[in-house]
């Protein structure tokens, strides 16, 4: 199994990035890992569906069996550039890559909710694209300035619940692909 991480942050020093390279560190044996660069991917302009770098980042999408996706909240909501990027990859309606895709839900935030306005917004948008939503808890950590150091997710309490997510979310996932 291949999972994609799509942070939705760009910023060099996202935590949401940091979560998902701890991601990778702790993915129970057998599953693949990789970070989707999504960085060049323009505004959507309907009249313009097909640019080089939603082409590339579509078959990246394609090629994951699941996805985890990463967000930050700003404005207690999902960042623009990962709804912009989400409504590239939905297209062609009801055909893209995201439909039927398995994805899992992470966020990280300097506020004491941990950006679970975002991930609400979040499933309803990976909802209206047919991709199902692991059901099991939410990944959210809140007052995320104490809990990496060095943009290395350190905090053990965090790292333990994380480890277990991962396990439940790759049979999860690897359930829903079968």
């Amino acid at each position: 199994m291949h999972i994609l991480g799509i942070s939705g942050s760009l910023r060099a020093a996202s935590t949401n990035t940091a979560l998902l390279r701890a991601t990778r560190a702790h993915l129970p044996e057998g599953p693949t890992f990789s970070i989707l660069p999504w960085r060049d991917v323009p505004l959507y302009d309907e009249d313009h569906e097909s640019p080089p770098a939603v082409l590339a980042v579509r078959e990246e999408v394609r090629a994951a069996d699941a996805l985890i996706i990463a967000t930050p909240e700003y404005n207690h909501g999902v960042p623009g550039g990962l709804k912009n990027l989400l409504d590239q990859l939905s297209r062609p309606a009801f055909q893209s890559v995201l439909s039927g895709k398995p994805c899992g839900l992470l966020s990280a935030s300097p506020s004491a909710v941990g950006g679970a306005r975002a991930q609400q917004q979040l499933r309803a948008v990976l909802a209206s694209v047919n991709a199902p939503v692991y059901p099991a808890n939410e990944v959210l950590v809140g007052n995320s300035s104490t809990r990496f150091t060095d943009g290395e997710l350190t905090d053990e309490r965090t790292l333990s619940f994380l480890q277990a997510w991962l396990a439940g979310f790759t049979t999860w996932a690897t359930r829903i692909r079968a």
